[in-house]
C-alpha cells in the first residue's frame, strides 16, 4: 500500500514523455491523476484529467490550484531545454530557460503550499544529473537544475512537517524528444551503453520513484535528491587514460562504452 489510493496527484508536463511515465505511475498505485500543460494534447494519457496551465503565470497557477481541489501529491515536471550553448543564442531565450526550469518551479510550489500543508502532503521535483556536473550545451538549463536542488533543500527545511519536498535527479530518459540531443535512435541506444545499467532510462521508472517519494514507503524522507540514473555516467578519466595505454577503458567499463550524451 502506498497511502495515495484515491488521492489526486497533479503532474505538471503530464502529456508526453517523463510527465507522461509520472501519469502512469501514480495512475497505477490507485491516484486520480490530473495533467496540466499550456497546450491540450491530441491524446490525452488515459484515465488522467487534463488542466491547461502555463506553470509561469502565477494566475494560471492559482486557477490550476483551485481546479485541482484537494491534492495529495504535486509532481513538478514541466521544464527542459534544447541544445544550446552558452555563448549562442538570444540573452532572452537563456533566462527563459532558467525561468521555466527553477522561477516556475518556485510559484508552483507556492501556488500549492496551501493544499499540500492541509493533507499533509508532498511535492516532489524533476531535476537532472546536469545539476551536479559539467553540462556543455545545456548551461542554463543544469544551472537551473542546480538551483532547484538548493530549492529543494530550502522548502524541505521551511514546510517540515507538514509538507515533504524532494526530488528526483534524473538520467538520461528515452523520450520523444530524444532526438534534440542525441540525433537518431542509434545515438540514444550508445549512449545509453555507457550508463552501467546499460541502457537509458524509461519515462514510467521516473514515475515510480516519484510514487515512492510520494508514498507513506518514504514518510521519513524529505529534502532529498534521489539520483535514477542507472548508476550515472562514467567518468572521464578513463577514457583518457584508455587513449594512451589501451587498456584502462575496457577494464573500467567491461567493453567499449563511450560516454553519454547530455541528458534530457
Amino acid at each position: 500500500m502506498t497511502g495515495l489510493d484515491g488521492g489526486t496527484v497533479l503532474v505538471t508536463g503530464g502529456v508526453r514523455g517523463v510527465g507522461r511515465g509520472v501519469c502512469a505511475a501514480f495512475a497505477g498505485a490507485g491516484a486520480h491523476v490530473v495533467a496540466c500543460a499550456r497546450h491540450e494534447p491530441q491524446d490525452p494519457p488515459a484515465g488522467v484529467r487534463f488542466v491547461r496551465a502555463d506553470i509561469r503565470d502565477s494566475g494560471d497557477l492559482e486557477r490550476l490550484a483551485a481546479e485541482t481541489g484537494p491534492v495529495r501529491a504535486v509532481v513538478g515536471n514541466a521544464g527542459g531545454s534544447p541544445p544550446l550553448r552558452a555563448a549562442e543564442g538570444r540573452a532572452r531565450t537563456h533566462a527563459k530557460i532558467i525561468e521555466l526550469n527553477l522561477t516556475a518551479q518556485l510559484l508552483l510550489a507556492r501556488a500549492f503550499y496551501g493544499p499540500l500543508r492541509d493533507s499533509g502532503g508532498t511535492l516532489t521535483f524533476i531535476g537532472s544529473v546536469g545539476a551536479v556536473r559539467p553540462s556543455p550545451g545545456t548551461a542554463a538549463y543544469a544551472a537551473a537544475k542546480a538551483g532547484l536542488e538548493s530549492l529543494t533543500a530550502s522548502l524541505a527545511a521551511e514546510w517540515a512537517p507538514e509538507v515533504r519536498v524532494n526530488c528526483v535527479r534524473a538520467g538520461m530518459v528515452r523520450t520523444e524528444r530524444s532526438a534534440l540531443h542525441f540525433g537518431d535512435g542509434r545515438g540514444l541506444e550508445a549512449a545509453g551503453r555507457a550508463v552501467p545499467l546499460g541502457r537509458p532510462a524509461e519515462p514510467r521508472e521516473i514515475g515510480e520513484a516519484c510514487v515512492f517519494l510520494a508514498s507513506d514507503a518514504a514518510s521519513y524522507i524529505t529534502g532529498a535528491c534521489l539520483p535514477v540514473h542507472g548508476g550515472g555516467e562514467p567518468p572521464s578519466y578513463p577514457s583518457a587514460r584508455g587513449a594512451v595505454d589501451g587498456s584502462a577503458h575496457e577494464s573500467a567499463h567491461g567493453g567499449d562504452r563511450k560516454e553519454s550524451g547530455r541528458d534530457l
